[in-house]
């Protein structure tokens, strides 16, 4: 038996006067003072014999362009809708509030586990992702769950819905249209998570976060064509922390800016130094792939250490890309106009391959390592490769391989006319001291070689 407005939100229509403190303005639905009241009604009741309860917290994936495209009255009629949704489909004894802007919680009474959770989590996403009629448009968004379990996650209000919070948010890190219910192992990996964070922001600040360069080489001889810068940590306390965790961690907490600013500095202070035939690999996050000033900051950057903008590659991914395609394109079209170079990182891994290329004015694509690894041993991984070489021919672009560990593989690469690559075969990531002693190995041997070549004749 589901449950009717008026069975869920009679006490704000009472005609008590201080109902209206109790009742969000817009939905008619209770807010976060009647939750809160309700929750600690519900906790004394079941105090003696704590039978467990769920709240949980759903939040509109993507809710500001709504008002940013289409005006603040269309995204108050969005809201509405959401509540009414939301509250015609409570199971039995539900309670639906809203308590932020795109925010609603709600208490499932007869909910006494994860699986009861998830199941009515998968439900109200469901209802949510219908389309919303504007009038004269259709609208659709997704939402994200948080849920947490009463007494396991607090006994208190503010216990519970920090828990719930704290799912929610582990919904958001991992996507749209999310569910997650609080447990142990989440609330660990979030305290370890801001204890990360915490310690990045220092070694930022304190200029401890290294950069090292694994080089690319021409497949055919093996000589060096340039480097790819890659982030490297090692705090006193944590220990090695991964690129693949603090990174995403920097661009989640809002501070990639800051750490991308100070690594692309040292990177170019240092390929200044190079050969200048030799070319510096930066990777660009997503956040700067939709931020409109990345051009200008790149190229201040670079402009400020003194390396010409045309030894300068960026690599973006296709996930990044799809973000927001068009301020991306209006990013790279940029970046172009000052001779920085653009590659497509991960290719064949992303959403929209072959239109991303047709659409983005892309120098160089790099295909992924999970198709090199296989190389040598799926036939399938093969003709992947050598459809994208075939591919990026035609369209004009240069190739490079990524992950390659061994001869055989390199060798393969040669045979289906890849050109360039990376991988341990040919180099692990060094720091600054040890690239230039590659390139000084590696000149010496080109002079040797050359000396020969003119004893021979």
């Amino acid at each position: 038996m589901l449950m009717t407005p008026e069975d869920t939100d009679r006490d704000a229509l009472s005609p008590n006067p201080n109902a209206v403190a109790y009742t969000d303005p817009l939905t008619g639905l209770g807010n976060r003072r009647r939750l809160m009241d309700k929750i600690r009604k519900l906790a004394s009741e079941r105090a003696d014999d704590p039978a467990p309860f769920t709240i949980g917290i759903a939040n509109i994936d993507g809710f500001k362009p709504i008002n940013d495209l289409f005006g603040h009255a269309a995204g108050d009629e969005i809201l509405c809708q959401v509540a009414h949704r939301l509250r015609a489909c409570l199971p039995d004894g539900g309670f639906v509030a809203r308590i932020e802007s795109d925010e609603f919680a709600f208490i499932l009474p007869l909910v006494f586990e994860k699986k009861g959770a998830e199941k009515i989590g998968r439900m109200f996403k469901d209802v949510l992702s219908a389309p919303y009629d504007l009038g004269d448009r259709n609208v659709r968004l997704s939402a994200s769950f948080g849920f947490a379990v009463y007494p396991f996650a607090g006994e208190q209000f503010a216990e519970l819905l920090k828990s719930a919070d704290t799912a929610l948010y582990r919904s958001k890190r991992r996507g749209r249209g999310q569910i997650t219910v609080y447990s142990e192992e989440i609330a660990e990996e979030m305290r370890r998570g801001t204890q990360i964070e915490q310690a990045l922001r220092r070694a930022i600040i304190a200029d401890e976060v290294a950069v090292h360069f694994q080089p690319i080489v021409d497949l055919a001889d093996g000589s060096i064509e340039g480097f790819e810068a890659l982030a490297r940590w090692t705090d006193k306390e944590l220990g090695f922390v991964s690129p693949g965790l603090f990174i995403p961690l920097a661009e989640e907490r809002g501070f990639i800016d800051s750490l991308t600013e100070t690594l692309l500095k040292k990177a170019a202070e240092t390929a200044k130094h190079w050969p200048p035939e030799l070319f510096l690999s930066f990777n660009l996050s997503s956040a700067q792939l939709i931020d409109p000033a990345t051009a200008f900051n790149m190229l201040a950057i670079i402009n400020r250490v003194g390396l010409d903008p045309r030894r300068l590659e960026l690599e973006i991914t296709e996930t990044a890309m799809m973000t927001d395609p068009e301020v991306a394109a209006k990013v790279v079209n940029e970046l172009h106009s000052v001779g920085i170079r653009v590659s497509l990182d991960d290719f064949g891994t992303g959403q929209s391959s072959l239109g991303r290329l047709r659409d983005f004015t892309i120098n160089k694509v790099k295909i992924d390592r999970s198709f090199i690894s296989e190389i040598t041993i799926d036939k399938s991984a093969e003709h992947i490769v050598r459809a994208i070489l075939m591919m990026c021919e035609g369209l004009n672009l240069k190739v490079i391989a990524e992950g390659i560990e061994t001869e055989e593989q390199a060798a393969k690469l040669r045979e289906l006319g890849c050109k360039s690559g990376q991988g341990w075969h040919y180099g692990k990531a060094v720091d600054a001291t040890a690239t230039f002693a590659l390139i000084e190995a590696e000149e010496l041997a080109r002079a040797s070689a050359t000396r020969s070549s003119l004893l021979i004749r």
